[in-house]
């Protein structure tokens, strides 16, 4: 779907202040609030945007601790069914099928560096994968950042 600035700015608006008012926000933009609803509908059906709900943050419930661990899958499952298995394991909250040595990359979250050798230990215990190797963020500058690309997309 093609985006134009006003869709960006509507992304903004909501992307800022998440329980902001359509009418609200049609005041801000000045346009009307049909054109502010449609926009979004519009938006959301063509899956721009994609989620529309609180996101928890780990790190503020006691799971400080984030590492990329690259995953080789016993092949005869499959990626679908490692990635269901996966999916199982709550601290595993993304996988994504990669390019490389590795067949998946997780991002994990963990309590502790002790507490992600269990979550890790968890993970090759389902049998499903055979070998991982893992690098723990010691700091998180940005993450999540698809409102500049969006943005950046409008103005094209």
């Amino acid at each position: 779907m093609k985006v134009d600035e006003l869709d960006a700015k509507i992304v903004r608006l909501f992307t800022e202040e998440q329980r902001m008012s359509v009418l609200e926000a049609s005041r801000i933009l000045k346009v009307a609030r049909a054109t502010v609803q449609a926009r979004l509908d519009r938006m959301i059906a063509s899956g721009v945007i994609a989620r529309w709900a609180p996101e928890p943050e780990p790190r503020a419930f006691g799971f400080p601790v984030v590492a990329f661990c690259f995953l080789t899958i016993n092949q005869d499952l499959g990626h679908d069914a490692v990635s269901k298995t996966l999916a199982e394991i709550p601290e595993v909250i993304e996988v994504h099928t990669v390019s490389g040595d590795s067949d998946l990359m997780a991002r994990v979250a963990a309590r502790s560096n002790s507490d992600l050798q269990r979550v890790l230990d968890i993970i090759m215990a389902t049998k499903a994968v055979v070998r991982s190797s893992s690098v723990i963020a010691l700091n998180t500058h940005f993450e999540g950042r698809t409102l500049p690309l969006l943005e950046a997309a409008a103005r094209a």
